[in-house]
């Protein structure tokens, strides 16, 4: 009966995008480029060179970047000798290129996700731990399975103040299974109250939004493994628009899934193709990035990896920035988005192991 409910809600949903003409199967890989990349614009500090980074977010007056890098590698932990990198994952930029600050040796894995709130707090999430089995390379059984019990470090999410002051921490050090465990936090988010929204599954595991309090206190959860609307397979990224909808960046599954801020399922978008990285502007521009197409993605085959942008209001990809590599095996392009207040775009990247800038032509 459920399903059948989900059904005639997804059909009801997407009913006015087809009624519009929108093919959500085709690929949308034709829209133009107005943008030119800017690359190497980001310096780090201390003859550091760049390693992953997975996501991006600007500060609130739209004119400064922060990201997280992952120590010069994937990781700042390196397994062999079981100690964290000497060095801040987490970086403050202005738009020029230019470090503003950085902060949190010692405190992170592998950080993920980060977000800027609406005073200027950084949140960040730790998607690994330091458990024998990361250290082993081993698979982690699938399903709603917490971290090896030996992790100490890591699967966590922490508020920091803008200079680096720890505000807050959500789930247990290292993920060990408890009430306010985490597995795989992808992506944090606040809303305009405070509540706080986790998005939850990187492979495999939980694959979940969790909602908090300001406080850090448990309010509820929702969603778990399927292809169902409401069902996640990599709840990846969030993003809020400006009527206060939860949009849920399911990479997986191929689709942005909108919810209201109770776990309700409103509607959800393929066009924008696969999604690693999503962000919303002030006047409802969805961007997505999509660095798995045709490469680390087996079930998406004829969408080209990239940015992709278009108005919420009615779904039409109008813009799309192509990844210049063309054949690959591996994640590729941007992971992370991000847009500034005077329009320019930043990508954040795992595979190539940079930042990069898009300003228009």
């Amino acid at each position: 009966m459920r399903t059948a409910i989900y059904l005639l809600a997804a059909a009801l949903t997407l009913a006015p995008a087809f009624a519009q003409g929108m093919d959500t199967t085709t690929p949308t890989n034709d829209a133009p480029n107005p943008y030119k990349t800017i690359k190497d614009n980001f310096k780090l500090p201390d003859g550091r060179s760049w390693g992953s980074t997975s996501l991006v977010d600007i500060d609130r007056d739209g004119k400064t970047i922060w990201t997280v890098d992952r120590c010069g590698q994937n990781t700042c932990y390196d397994a062999k000798t079981g100690k964290i990198a000497d060095m801040d994952p987490v970086l403050h930029y202005d738009t020029n290129g230019k470090l503003l600050g950085s902060f949190g040796k010692g405190l992170f894995i592998t950080p993920h996700g980060i977000y800027v709130d609406a005073d200027n707090n950084i949140w960040v999430t730790d998607y690994q731990d330091n458990g024998t089995q990361l250290a082993r390379g081993q698979a982690r059984p699938p399903g709603p399975v917490g971290p090896p019990a030996d992790a100490k470090v890591g699967n966590q999410v922490w508020k920091f103040s803008p200079t680096g002051q720890v505000l807050l921490k959500l789930g247990t050090p290292g993920g060990a299974a408890s009430p306010g465990y985490f597995y795989a936090p992808n992506d944090v988010i606040t809303a305009p109250n405070g509540d706080i929204f986790v998005s939850e599954g990187h492979g495999s595991g939980n694959n979940r939004v969790i909602k908090f309090d300001k406080t850090g206190k448990f309010i509820k959860e929702w969603g778990k493994l399927g292809t169902a609307p409401g069902e996640f397979d990599q709840p990846h990224a969030l993003a809020f628009d400006s009527k206060g909808r939860l949009l849920v960046g399911d990479r997986n599954n191929n689709r942005v899934q909108v919810f209201d801020q109770d776990g309700k399922f409103i509607e959800q978008f393929h066009q924008f193709s696969r999604p690693s990285g999503i962000f919303v502007t002030k006047d409802d521009v969805l961007y997505v990035a999509d660095s798995e197409s045709e490469s680390v993605s087996k079930n998406h085959d004829g969408w080209k990896r990239g940015l992709r942008w278009g108005s919420l209001k009615d779904g039409k990809i109008v813009g799309f920035i192509p990844d210049p590599v063309d054949k690959t095996t591996g994640t590729s392009a941007a992971e992370g988005v991000a847009v500034d207040a005077a329009g320019n775009i930043y990508g954040a990247e795992v595979g190539p192991k940079t930042l990069n800038k898009y300003v228009k032509n």
